[in-house]
């Protein structure tokens, strides 16, 4: 697509490019939504998200794939009008973290291939909006609570990751628009606020136009908090976006979220994210713009914010976009943006209207949610869903009834009076424990870290007369018991760009070790910055040590604990937990608390402030009130209590000049390039256009495009391969693959966390020479298509509900299925992936049946990647979250949504039926499908289905086999041999 600068000549709204002037006398061009809105009046009173939207498909308006009557649909948005337009939206530039980024690097290394193999250029694969990687997702939390951790395990981060960083080495050098920032500067949304945004951006003839995005993360939207544009997407979608498809969504409703007061005193920006997270969710704003706008607004501080707008995938919206104020420009200033920057920032949004948070009867929105800030309580959410808030005092409460609640109503299925029992720890089954004394506070925990990928000393704790690595509490040996908390971590990218609840968290552990409370050892703690900013102000401000004596050290700088890189438990623990069926916690400051995220054997996960985290760690259990119960005995045996230690709002306001000051960043994102330091330095990668695959179970030339061919019929190939019959876009004869209740998240289809050694992935790993140590995560692995695909639907909690439930009324957990095709295997359960080959091997097509909100979560493109290689043609569901619903059309797999309140379950689905998915022969987006089911009695039932294709563009990608073929025959279509 051509560039801004490029397109003035010929431009249908050339007559709109004005000058606009900065204040120290810089002038430049825009494309005036002023000078539009003399025609199209209504623009004034537009959402301030949908306007600068509106000015770049007016700026990117060629008269073929952006149309003036694009604009002009867009002009006229009305609030409540039916929502049947799509909006051809070409962002600004596009940011990847590498555990999303890796795989779309391969996929487009993968284009490269093919056009070489077809004889055409393969630099006509080129990303044409600037994309820079992030890599925050590889660091692990193998050691802790020492001041070693970091060096330790970022050393053990190169070592596993040297595949996958060689193979970025490669793309910095072979593609023009692709940069990389190493590992060690921070999480990738931390980067963005601080770094990688520049507010406005500035064509090569003057045009300037907002810094707009899409990212592979889901959390991308934190970006929206200084009311940039941008939301995640999958990785297919992004590489479209990156080599000139327009993203395409339908026209939006716009949320208005009016916040009034201010917060009460002891109230942290998390607790009113948690508050505005429930709020949402119960609004049901799904695929929506959330716009914040009022008096409560403009007090917000810039990081708060951001931590709102961070958290839009859990309540669901598109974006939470907040607009550009006096804060956004103070914020620029102290992050280190330069006065150039801020001037142009400035003058821009001035001139354009942009400026300043409305008030109320400023805009008209589809609907209003009002929240009064000072009706917001300190809470936690959990112990499964982040919507699910918790208020403070009612935590034990919760956890107390949930315990023996059964799964249904989100709770544990354990008999209530298992609730208060302790189980000794041991170094085996039926191993009596050993004592050992316990570190200080602060020491080096060696003896106690995590030893999952750390053989040698699980080999020494193997040994014969070997003492078990927990040490005794005191003289007691130690117990562990139900609610006790084993990971607590500050963690993820929520809270770790917020300096307010960061200090916090160092106040209160200082004025916690003053009052001699301690954590015990057996706790994994850690603290992962978004930034080394966080560092640099935590130990300005003399707070650092504090941390460190309750064992929260630095651990990394990245996405650690709330993407599931916690690292394993102590094999004592672990043991325990298992042989017991105890359901432990853990307390992190994260925004993921999925089931078998954080880790697969801790069954209860709490998100919380960062100080509620070391409260928590100090206390052990979520088994007691923090409101009413003292947090532990600290000298002689005094009763501490929260209150004790809570820091004041005015102590954390003193310290605030910390932590935004501009020439600590400057010096910091200047060492990007000029030092990255010597482990990235020492990573060399291979050289030349394209890539030449070396022989990798990280690296793997992904499967999409074998066979590609640029005349290949692809709609009857497409067709036929579905399951179909040619000529029509119908699945018929299909076979039920699984059958899944409410809120299935991309964690359940594609985890991130730990690989099983039983697993079919692992089996593959251990067939391919790699030792159990040295697994790494499935998210580091998504390079390698044979890794993932063994990894669909393997998460250890998910429920497949054809499998009949126990004689207990338990149902069994994890990737399985009831296989119904033809042989000896019939009827027997066998793992989805085995039973997919064989499906695959008869040529019979399999579907997925699911509830409310399935793939909620991650961005995560191989939840659809692996749905589409397990041959599964269409997931029929009563709701699809946004991203998953467009990943799944983008890889060519058909979402159905049941009408009203039809479910598998009314109609009576068993998994044993033959299915037939017949959809409207033009494939009309929304279109009516009918689902007829054929029972193995000779009945036959039928039930009318939406089809979930959402605009015209999405029908072309499903006809052409999904987007990535559908853009490489763009691309190389009208290409002449190299």
């Amino acid at each position: 697509m051509a560039s801004p600068s490029s397109m003035a000549a010929r431009h249908p709204f050339a007559s709109l490019r004005k000058p606009f002037e900065t204040a120290s006398g810089r002038r430049g061009t825009l494309y005036s939504l002023p000078a539009l809105a003399r025609k199209y009046p209504g623009i004034r009173r537009l959402p301030v998200s949908l306007r600068i939207v509106l000015e770049a498909v007016l700026r990117h308006c060629d008269g073929r794939k952006i149309t003036p009557a694009h604009v002009e649909q867009l002009a006229r948005w009305q609030p409540q009008a039916e929502r049947k337009d799509e909006i051809p939206f070409v962002v600004s530039r596009v940011v990847l973290q590498d555990f999303t980024g890796v795989p779309l690097l391969a996929d487009l290394a993968a284009m490269r291939s093919a056009a070489t193999r077809l004889g055409c250029d393969p630099r006509k694969i080129e990303p044409l909006v600037p994309v820079d990687l992030v890599v925050d997702h590889s660091i692990m939390v193998d050691h802790y609570g020492s001041k070693k951790a970091l060096d330790l395990n970022m050393k053990l981060e190169f070592q596993r990751n040297r595949e996958r960083y060689e193979f970025m080495k490669w793309g910095m050098q072979a593609f023009d628009t692709f940069g990389v920032v190493p590992p060690g500067f921070g999480i990738v949304h931390q980067v963005n606020l601080e770094y990688l945004a520049r507010g406005v951006h500035c064509g090569k003839d003057g045009v300037y136009y907002p810094d707009t995005l899409v990212g592979t993360d889901s959390h991308t939207t934190m970006i929206n908090g200084i009311g940039v544009v941008g939301w995640g997407v999958g990785g297919i979608e992004a590489e479209a976006a990156m080599l000139g498809q327009p993203v395409y969504f339908l026209t939006p409703d716009v949320v208005g979220f009016e916040l009034t007061g201010q917060l009460r005193e002891g109230v942290t920006a998390t607790d009113l994210v948690l508050t505005v997270t429930e709020l949402l969710r119960q609004h049901k704003v799904v695929g929506k713009f959330v716009e914040f706008f009022g008096a409560g607004t403009r007090s917000l501080s810039l990081p708060d914010r951001a931590t709102i707008a961070n958290m839009a995938p859990e309540y669901g919206a598109t974006m939470g976009f907040f607009p550009v104020d006096e804060k956004t420009l103070a914020y620029f200033k102290g992050t280190g943006r330069s006065k150039s920057e801020i001037e142009a920032f400035e003058a821009y949004f001035k001139a354009q209207g942009l400026f300043g948070v409305p008030g109320a009867g400023d805009i008209d929105y589809s609907q209003v949610v009002r929240l009064d800030l000072g009706q917001v309580t300190p809470s936690l959410a959990g112990p499964k869903r982040p919507q699910d808030r918790i208020e403070l005092g009612q935590v034990k409460q919760q956890f107390s009834a949930l315990f023996s609640k059964p799964v249904a109503e989100n709770g544990f299925n354990q008999p209530a009076g298992r609730l208060a029992e302790r189980h000794r720890l041991g170094c085996g089954e039926g191993a009596p424990a050993q004592e050992a004394p316990a570190p200080r506070p602060g020491a080096a925990r060696d003896v106690v870290e995590m030893v999952g990928n750390r053989p040698a000393l699980a080999a020494a704790q193997a040994a014969p007369g070997a003492v078990c690595a927990l040490p005794a509490g005191g003289d007691k040996v130690p117990t562990l018991g139900h609610g006790d908390v084993l990971i607590a971590a500050i963690t993820s990218c929520t809270n770790t760009s917020n300096p307010s609840v960061l200090l916090a968290a160092g106040l209160l552990a200082k004025k916690a070790v003053e009052a001699g409370l301690k954590v015990q050892p057996h706790i994994k703690t850690s603290l992962a910055p978004g930034s080394r900013i966080v560092t640099q102000y935590l130990t300005e401000t003399g707070l650092l040590p504090y941390l460190e004596k309750l064992g929260f050290a630095v651990a990394g700088y990245g996405c650690t604990t709330c993407i599931g890189n916690a690292g394993d438990l102590a094999p004592e623990l672990n043991d325990a937990i298992t042989r017991n069926d105890l359901v432990c916690a853990a307390v992190l400051s994260g925004n993921r608390n999925f089931e078998a995220r954080i880790h697969p054997n801790i069954k209860a996960n709490f998100l919380a402030s960062p100080p509620l985290v070391v409260a928590y760690a100090i206390a052990g259990t979520v088994l007691r009130d923090l409101m009413t119960e003292p947090v532990g005995q600290g000298r002689r045996g005094r009763d501490v209590y929260l209150g004790d230690i809570w820091p004041s709002s005015d102590e954390i306001h003193a310290l605030m000049r910390h932590a935004m000051q501009g020439k600590a960043f400057r010096a910091n994102y200047a060492q990007v390039r000029k030092a990255p330091g010597k482990l990235w330095s020492a990573i060399r990668g291979v050289e030349g256009v394209t890539y030449t695959w070396p022989r990798s179970t990280y690296i793997a030339e992904p499967p999409f495009f074998h066979g590609f061919a640029l005349d290949s019929g692809a709609a009857s190939a497409h067709q036929e391969s579905a399951g179909g019959q040619k000529g029509t876009e119908s699945v018929m004869g299909a076979r039920i693959m699984a059958l899944f209740g409410d809120s299935i998240t991309t964690d359940h289809i594609s985890p991130a966390g730990s690989i099983k050694e039983s697993s079919p992935a692992g089996q593959w790993l251990l067939a391919h020479g790699v030792q159990k140590a040295d697994f790494n995560s499935y998210g580091a692995r998504r390079g390698n298509h044979d890794v993932m695909v063994r990894g669909t639907f393997a998460n250890v909690r998910i429920k497949n509900l054809m499998i009949p439930p126990r004689a207990d009324g338990a149902r069994e957990e994890g990737g399985v299925t009831l296989f119904q095709g033809e042989g000896a295997q019939r009827g027997h359960t066998l793992s989805i992936f085995d039973a997919a080959q064989q499906y695959m091997a008869q040529g019979t097509p399999t579907v997925v049946f699911a509830g409310e909100e399935y793939g909620t979560g991650s961005s995560r493109d191989w939840a659809a990647k692996g749905t589409q290689l397990l041959g599964i043609k269409a997931v029929v569901a009563r709701s699809f979250e946004r991203i998953h619903r467009s990943n799944l059309v983008g890889m060519g797999v058909l979402p159905l949504q049941f009408l009203g309140s039809d479910s598998w379950q009314s109609l009576g689905i068993t998994g044993s039926e033959r299915i037939d998915l017949l959809l409207d022969a033009s494939l009309a987006p929304q279109s009516l499908a009918r689902l007829v089911i054929h029972s193995a009695d000779g009945t036959r039932r039928e039930a009318t289905l939406r089809l979930r294709i959402d605009t015209p563009i999405e029908v072309d990608y499903y006809r052409a086999g999904g987007i990535l073929p559908y853009v490489l025959r763009q691309l190389l279509g009208t290409t002449t041999p190299a």
